[in-house]
């Protein structure tokens, strides 16, 4: 069997789906033609995990600035009209 399953054929067979994937690797899953999912071994999904996530490190020795994505956005505020006093 290849590495690519139509979505109803993983639902039907999800354990082989499963033991092929920890046997041959990534199993690609497939949604009306289009590659929708993959389904890997666990250690794998670590090690990939591992390698893509910077360390505190590398975080602080970017050039870039990363502040943007910490601090949410402001919303426009509706100011009320001043007491009239007279």
């Amino acid at each position: 069997m290849s590495n690519v399953w139509q979505v109803q054929d993983a639902k039907a067979r999800f354990s082989e789906l499963l033991e092929t994937s920890l046997v041959k690797g990534p199993q690609i899953v497939t949604k009306r033609g289009v590659e929708a999912a993959v389904l890997v071994p666990i250690e794998q999904w670590r090690q990939l995990e591992r390698t893509n996530k910077p360390s505190l490190k590398e975080l602080l020795l970017t050039p870039e600035a990363r502040t943007d994505t910490l601090t949410p956005q402001r919303k426009a505020r509706r100011r009320r009209k001043p007491p009239d006093f007279k």
